[in-house]
């Protein structure tokens, strides 16, 4: 190439390059204020995904979540029987209500001589148990004190698996501590029901039991129990990780409500185990407690229980939950099927006691 040659490339290169330069400046504005490329570029990127946060949700909902320290009083053994020492429980809970309801769990309070509650404005408040119920391991206190922050609920939560899902409450005594998960199993909502609860991958530790556990809106979908235990292939109970348990929402509330009127939680019962059938609808009778209800109606099992007060009935489930949430002493006519025939007996509901 002679020198002309490099000469004309070099200017055509030059006029090229300014030729795109003032495109550039023409339809990027960015470019005449001397913000750059990048930083343009960015600040859209930063506009469109922001950043994730469950800062709302707990700025409603935490505040309403407490501390529980309940006291005992352990009188001493041998040479130091006339000496006696307080044993302090650790534990969380729940403001439910304006005039002071808190919810918490039965093991947390259970033995109580005396209970103090730390709210997260930093009062110390003394709580007085109104009622427990041992089956649903819920307790409910009550508290003298104005301006309660009262944590979100509505009455129907709606809660799938998959949902995210926040565990709120003083683990080991180390301040409100939060912890994030998914709901892994939803529970039923029935009176009747002890076990089925709320299952989650949210962290629980020791002091978590008698806390929240809310959804990514910050409403209450249950109340977290650190003590539930995992029963493996050799009936052993165990602690699991990942998989913890909170009661739900309305089965919580219902109790509450309860304990708030009766001072316990009142439960029908009939007496009898069942199963429901795939093949037809009824609940098949498996066992029959004696002297109980079904067995002073004749009920037997191997029957086939067809109908409660022209109910019919397709799940256990929700059977058991028809039967513990008819007041005790109520007469149930219930339509079997006995080999084939059809039977009309009247069976009176009694009480169902912890323990049963």
């Amino acid at each position: 190439m002679t020198g002309r040659s490099i000469i004309n490339f070099l200017l055509k290169s030059i006029i090229l390059g300014v030729a795109v330069a003032a495109l550039l400046l023409v339809f990027i504005p960015e470019l005449r204020n001397g913000k750059g490329l990048a930083q343009g570029f960015f600040n859209t990127h930063s506009v469109s995904a922001s950043r994730e946060s469950y800062f709302t949700a707990l700025s409603r909902s935490a505040p309403a979540v407490v501390n529980i320290y309940s006291v005992s009083i352990e009188n001493g053994s041998g040479i130091f029987r006339n000496q006696s020492r307080g044993r302090t429980n650790l534990g969380s809970g729940v403001i439910m209500t304006e005039n002071g309801y808190l919810l918490t769990c039965h093991h947390v309070v259970a033995d109580a001589d005396s209970i103090y509650v730390a709210v997260q404005d930093g009062r110390i408040l003394e709580a007085q148990i109104v009622g427990t119920d041992p089956l649903t391991d819920l307790a409910v206190l009550k508290v003298t004190a104005d301006n309660l922050h009262i944590i979100p609920q509505v009455s129907e939560p709606d809660t799938h698996v998959g949902d995210v899902v926040m565990a709120i409450g003083n683990p080991f005594d180390l301040g409100q501590t939060v912890t994030q998960g998914i709901v892994s199993r939803a529970g039923r909502n029935g009176l009747s029901n002890y076990v089925d609860f709320i299952q989650t991958d949210a962290v629980l530790n020791q002091g978590n039991s008698g806390g929240a556990l809310v959804d990514s809106n910050g409403i209450l979908l249950g109340i977290t129990n650190a003590n539930f235990q995992v029963l493996d292939s050799n009936n052993r109970a165990r602690n699991v990780d990942g998989i913890n348990f909170a009661v739900p929402y309305e089965l919580a509330k219902r109790v509450m409500d309860e304990i708030i009127s009766n001072g316990r939680v009142v439960r029908g019962q009939l007496g009898f185990v069942g199963g429901e059938n795939r093949n037809r609808p009824g609940i098949d009778v498996q066992a029959v407690g004696k002297g109980s209800p079904a067995d002073i109606a004749g009920i037997r099992p191997g029957d086939i229980i067809v109908a409660i007060d022209g109910v019919r009935l397709e799940s256990a489930s929700k059977t058991l939950d028809m039967i513990a949430e008819t007041e005790p002493g109520t007469e149930l006519e219930i339509e079997l099927s006995r080999d084939g025939r059809s039977i009309t007996i009247t069976a009176t509901v009694a009480e169902l006691r912890a323990g049963q």
